[in-house]
């Protein structure tokens, strides 16, 4: 739902693959071992091949309080990966002549402006122009409380219209809170009922469902944001995102829903053919994923500290699934690890070197930062005794010494070197350089 970081889109070119190899399984134990030990993910992933799991992985914790390890039926919020049931549920209703994709929003909730002009495939491909309400500044000052469809209704309307329907494409949470809501009107139940009738239980997903409060005798994870150490994250109320962001599931789930998805047990092939349409890079409920010189579909997820991504790859019978409730790394390079492994290609065990900055030796780095290359500017600080950065309006970060004035936040893939006598910083992202000036 709200993140600092968005989950980057995996983008691998990979050229053969060898059906006659099995998963490296004992490397890419290695892999995450380093992982853990040094801070870098809490979580579960799986991969399976032509419907079979071929490998699952769950490390660190899910209540790190009482030292509770994850296993593989622990469970975590998988936030906007929550909108590919939804749309699946709205195609269900389709094919049962109960909803259109042309129904418009005017007949449920006239009084949202535009209401006329957007219609269920507006909403299902973020093409409705409606605000979204979780980029709101004071979002987070109210969403650990309960509320109304009423309540969201209100906010939804005060956010009014960010552009023509149909104009463009813009994520918007709103989007899919309303037709979570037009499900719940259509069936005349709860959004967790019908998401139970119609993929849950059908599908025997054991360990899947709507959220609620986190409770971990359930085998649910809490979720962490590191910041120099592992921070607890607030939980946002589940009647907020309902099927925007609010279902709960682990890797292996996810698996079985993705293989039932694209093999066409949950929808037609009319239907699944819409959801896999893109216009402006959306479907509805689904993004692209290039690989292995094809293309995959799937979602990624963020909530609270959560976060997550399915895919499949139907070109190579692959499927796969991420599920974090705490993350210190990129979380594509832990995907594109996995899938490597998965076909037979090489990948690195990361390598993490560390730096004790000398006592007093942090001072010359704190002061805010611009550049005359990018827009925003870079406040550097220290919080008992590590670095943090913060670009404008924006979390703070933490900051890991890896050589003397050289720092990184894995998250983000984001280098800073400091060079202090300058008062000046050149930050590393991306394949680019950009030089910021303290003071300036």
């Amino acid at each position: 739902m709200t993140r600092f970081l968005s989950l980057i889109l995996l983008s691998l070119s990979i050229s053969s693959y060898s059906w006659g190899q099995a998963i490296d399984s004992a490397k890419l134990n290695r892999y995450f071992e380093a992982l853990e030990s040094n801070n870098k993910f809490m979580g579960s992933v799986a991969v399976a091949r032509d419907g079979k799991i071929i490998y699952t992985k769950s490390i660190s914790y899910r209540d790190l309080e009482n030292q509770t390890k994850a296993d593989v039926n622990t469970k975590y919020r998988i936030g906007s990966i929550s909108k590919t049931f939804t749309s699946v549920l709205v195609f269900k209703a389709i094919e049962a002549n109960l909803l259109s994709l042309k129904t418009p929003l005017s007949q449920y909730y006239p009084s949202i402006e535009n209401a006329k002009k957007i219609t269920l495939d507006l909403l299902l491909s973020h093409r409705s122009g409606i605000h979204n309400f979780t980029n709101d500044a004071d979002y987070l000052t109210w969403n650990e409380e309960a509320k109304t469809e009423a309540e969201m209704l209100e906010i939804i309307k005060g956010g009014g219209s960010d552009f023509k329907p149909d104009s463009k494409a813009e994520y918007s949470n709103s989007n899919f809170l309303l037709l979570s809501y037009i499900l719940e009107k259509t069936y005349k139940k709860s959004y967790g009922e019908i998401l139970n009738e119609h993929i849950i239980v059908p599908l025997q997903l054991q360990h899947t469902y709507l959220g609620g409060e986190i409770n971990t005798k359930q085998n649910e994870a809490y979720s962490y944001s590191f910041m120099g150490d592992w921070e607890k994250e607030k939980e946002t109320d589940i009647s907020i995102p309902l099927g925007a962001g609010g279902i709960v599931s682990t890797p292996s789930d996810l698996l079985l829903f993705s293989e039932a998805l694209f093999k066409g047990e949950l929808v037609s092939a009319s239907s699944l053919e819409r959801m896999k349409t893109l216009r402006d890079n959306y479907g509805m409920g689904l993004f692209q994923f290039p690989f292995n010189g094809n293309f995959g579909f799937g979602h990624t997820g963020g909530i609270d500290g959560f976060s997550s991504i399915f895919s499949y790859f139907k070109e190579d019978h692959l499927s796969y699934a991420l599920c974090s409730n705490g993350n210190n790394y990129n979380a594509n390079e832990i995907s594109i690890a996995v899938l490597s492994a998965a076909l037979d290609q090489p990948f690195s065990i990361p390598s993490f070197t560390s730096y004790k900055a000398k006592e007093g030796e942090l001072e010359q780095y704190v002061g805010v930062y611009a550049s005359p290359q990018m827009p925003l500017k870079i406040t550097i600080k220290t919080k008992d005794g590590n670095l943090f950065g913060q670009a404008s309006g924006q979390p703070a970060f933490p900051l890991e010494a890896t050589a003397k004035d050289i720092y990184k936040f894995d998250l983000a893939g984001l280098v800073m070197e400091f060079k202090p006598k300058e008062n000046s910083l050149v930050l590393k992202q991306g394949g680019g350089e950009f030089l910021f000036k303290k003071g300036e």
